[in-house]
């Protein structure tokens, strides 16, 4: 059994913070036992303990914060921007290369092996 909370099926078992943060792109750890304790939900509670007005509540403040594709377009346009000016950090992302300073000497290829997105023009 799973309970439904913005569209993804979180394990019934699992406590409502750690299944926030583990299924819902942009939620962490911290900004879920935040949200739950704007809701005000014990942060032991187990999903299955959730009645329905408390998911509803969980969904309507997840509605209002930026996550799932939303984040992810936002991500992808200020890559995109980056790209644009041309700035370091975007001819980097062109690249497929580490992005933040850590060096390619040893570990560079990993970069190109998770940067798979499609991020040139």
């Amino acid at each position: 059994m799973a309970v439904h909370i913005f569209g993804k099926a979180i394990k019934h078992n699992a406590l409502v913070r750690i299944g926030l943060a583990k299924r819902i792109f942009g939620v962490g750890y911290n900004t879920a036992e935040r949200l739950c304790a704007k809701v005000g939900i014990y942060p032991q509670m187990r999903m299955n303990q959730l009645t329905e007005p408390q998911i509803m509540a969980i969904n309507k403040e997840l509605s209002e914060m930026a996550v799932e594709n939303e984040l992810k377009a936002k991500i992808l346009s200020d890559i995109k921007l980056k790209r644009s000016i041309g700035s370091y950090a975007g001819q980097r992302h062109a690249a497929g290369l580490p992005v933040r300073g850590q060096r390619t000497r040893n570990n560079g290829y990993i970069a190109g092996k998770l940067n798979k997105v499609e991020r040139r023009l």
